[in-house]
């Protein structure tokens, strides 16, 4: 290290020490002193720094509120891929074969049942399947949002020490799980409303298709009242299915 070297030179201010005639606490000094001299005026380049990051961190709020605001849907689809991509790329590189694993199956099952919304004409057991099985995540990742903060709390006030459980193995036990409950519960919301969007206009407009079409048919007045009250009922009965 170099607070062990007693021999040689060190140029201060343009002058040169001889480190072998100094004593430590002059060595340690003169060390210092060029230190200082070496990073002098880097002060005002790490405020420079700061300032840039600010104001992009400031700008870039700016813009995401008044994309949210204005396009909604581009926005909610765009931070849903990000959000869905980009953790798993980070995990490549860092080798996380947990989370590699855990985020195949949900993307396996998710996206299957996606793919039955996005279908044209949507089977009736394609909305009850889409309810369950959001809601099976959404009840997994509540308790796991909830048990990871309850001992994160915990391992706070030191109760880990009660089950001989040191402070890092809690901690990082603790930050997974929140991390988990957090990630895919948010993940799992925003496919879900896209996902049940785009099923209910499906819905509607194959609804709309057919009796549109059956409706032209009909040439009498009280066949056609006849007939939008048969429709009412049955709208009735189609969402009550889907419920």
């Amino acid at each position: 290290m170099d607070e062990d070297i007693q021999t040689g030179t060190i140029i201060v201010k343009n002058i040169s020490y001889d480190l072998s005639n100094l004593s430590p606490e002059e060595r340690h000094r003169l060390r210092h002193e060029a230190m200082h001299e070496k990073h002098k005026g880097h002060e005002a380049m790490h405020a420079e720094m700061v300032f840039i990051l600010l104001i992009s961190l400031i700008v870039s709020q700016i813009f995401l509120v008044v994309w949210k605001s204005k396009h909604f849907k581009s926005f909610q689809l765009v931070t849903m891929i990000g959000m869905w991509i980009i953790p798993q790329i980070i995990s490549f590189k860092l080798g996380n074969v947990r989370f590699i694993i855990i985020w195949f199956i949900f993307s396996a099952i998710t996206g299957m049942i996606a793919t039955k919304a996005s279908q044209s004409p949507i089977k009736n057991s394609t909305p009850r399947l889409f309810y369950k099985w959001f809601l099976l995540v959404h009840k997994v990742t509540y308790i796991l949002g909830i048990a990871g903060y309850v001992c994160l709390m915990l391992t706070f006030f030191g109760i880990n020490f009660l089950f001989f459980i040191s402070p890092t193995a809690a901690l990082d036990l603790s930050v997974i799980v929140m991390f988990y409950g957090v990630y895919y519960g948010v993940l799992s919301r925003d496919i879900a409303e896209i996902c049940s969007d785009l099923m209910a206009a499906k819905i509607g407009v194959d609804f709309n298709k057919f009796f549109y079409l059956k409706f032209k048919k009909i040439k009498s007045i009280t066949q056609k009242l006849a007939f939008l009250n048969d429709l009412w009922k049955q709208i009735h009965v189609r969402f009550a299915q889907i419920l």
